[in-house]
């Protein structure tokens, strides 16, 4: 497994490129927006998209849907409790930053379940609170987990947008999260990576 990382869109969103190194083949994490740097790379590395993966429904995480669908035809995976958002524009907040953006056509997914794509295993760990449809991606055989907006370094995901739970956030990290090897590799949606190890000794919300 290869992860490139690209920081697009205006809150500085971690869109990641999850490639298997053996067939070429790859997933794009949270399109913030739509990016040719990403589309050319892709192309230049000879790799084939086979899905997008959407931790949640803030628009910071998915303007770049319809961009990536026009290069490359292939799902998009949501979780299912994550409809309203995805469908709602003042929900999203898309409708408080300029253009309002929805997308309706996801394929939703439950919690524990198993998406094989791209020659690899994605774990779908429900993990509601930022919003109530938040999802963690966990590959086990790599140690990766991709946090979207739930888990950060030394931090959690806000829960003061429509549909958040502060206490449910912190109820999901705890009971999903940090049951996790700590050896863990945690790419979350913003800012640097961590591990399960190190949130579990030095993060205060914990």
């Amino acid at each position: 497994m290869k992860i490139e990382t690209f920081v697009i869109g205006m809150i500085g969103t971690n869109c990641y490129l999850v490639s298997n190194t053996d067939t070429r083949e790859c997933v794009l994490i949270d399109p913030a927006v739509y990016s040719p740097e990403i589309t050319g790379h892709i192309r230049r590395e000879g790799l084939m998209p086979g899905a997008i993966l959407l931790t949640h429904g803030h628009f910071d995480h998915i303007m770049g849907i319809e961009g990536f669908l026009k290069e490359f035809d292939v799902p998009v995976y949501a979780h299912k409790e994550e409809q309203a958002l995805l469908k709602d524009a003042s929900m999203n907040a898309s409708a408080d930053y300029g253009r309002s953006y929805t997308y309706p056509g996801a394929s939703y997914v439950e919690d524990a379940e198993v998406l094989e794509l791209a020659g690899m295993r994605f774990q779908v760990l429900y993990t509601p609170g930022h919003t109530i449809g938040g999802c963690c991606y966990y590959v086990e055989e790599e140690h990766v987990l991709f946090s979207g907006d739930t888990l950060f370094r030394a931090s959690v995901g806000r829960s003061d947008f429509p549909t958040g739970n502060g206490r449910q956030l912190l109820d999901s990290i705890r009971k999903k999260l940090m049951v996790l090897p700590e050896e863990t590799a945690v790419y979350p949606g913003h800012m640097e990576e961590t591990s399960i190890g190190y949130e579990k000794r030095f993060n205060p919300y914990l």
